[in-house]
């Protein structure tokens, strides 16, 4: 009775260590962000469509805010997230497209170039993300449509190891949910 008793509470000990050892699953990243011109999924499947039927561009859609507004993408210095007067007018102009549009939610995705840590890059890239978020708030934009992600280093827009690369890596891009 005693080995029963001591073989039962061995084997559950080593299945308790064993479900410990266990591989943990890796995080899960978002989908890459789409480019202009590119569709992403079929709209009729549930997922995200660029805003093209047809051939026409649907208000409200995310091809509609990239017609409408001067660009998608506010760039920044070395180290830094404030917006200086080029930022302002890009952001103005997606301020006023989405006044126009209320039930359009956004994410902001913030980056940063490859020199650094990842740690700190991600960390720069949140500052900046919400730097933009911020504007735009502060321009009436509720702060309940914008959501922001920092990707970090980890997506660059430009390859290189170069200054030209590096500063166009240095970015918030706004991107249309609905």
């Amino acid at each position: 009775m005693a080995t029963k008793r001591t073989t039962l509470v061995l084997t559950a000990a080593l299945a308790v260590a064993l479900a410990g050892c266990a591989k943990k699953k890796p995080p899960v990243l978002p989908p890459a962000p789409v480019e202009s011109g590119q569709t992403s999924t079929d709209p009729n499947a549930g997922g995200t469509s660029t805003g093209d039927v047809g051939g026409a561009i649907v208000p409200g859609s995310q091809a509609d805010f990239l017609r409408s507004v001067s660009s998608n993408t506010v760039l920044f210095g070395l180290d830094m997230f404030d917006i200086d007067a080029e930022a302002r007018t890009i952001l103005d102009t997606q301020a006023q497209w989405l006044a126009r549009y209320p039930n359009v939610r956004i994410t902001i995705e913030g980056h940063a170039d490859e020199r650094g840590t990842r740690e700190y890059n991600l960390a720069l890239g949140d500052r900046r993300a919400n730097a933009a978020k911020n504007y735009l708030a502060a321009r009436g934009i509720s702060a309940g449509r914008i959501s922001t992600i920092s990707y970090g280093k980890e997506r660059p827009a430009a390859l290189g190891s170069d200054e030209a690369s590096y500063a166009q890596n240095r970015r918030a891009v706004t991107v249309t949910v609905n």
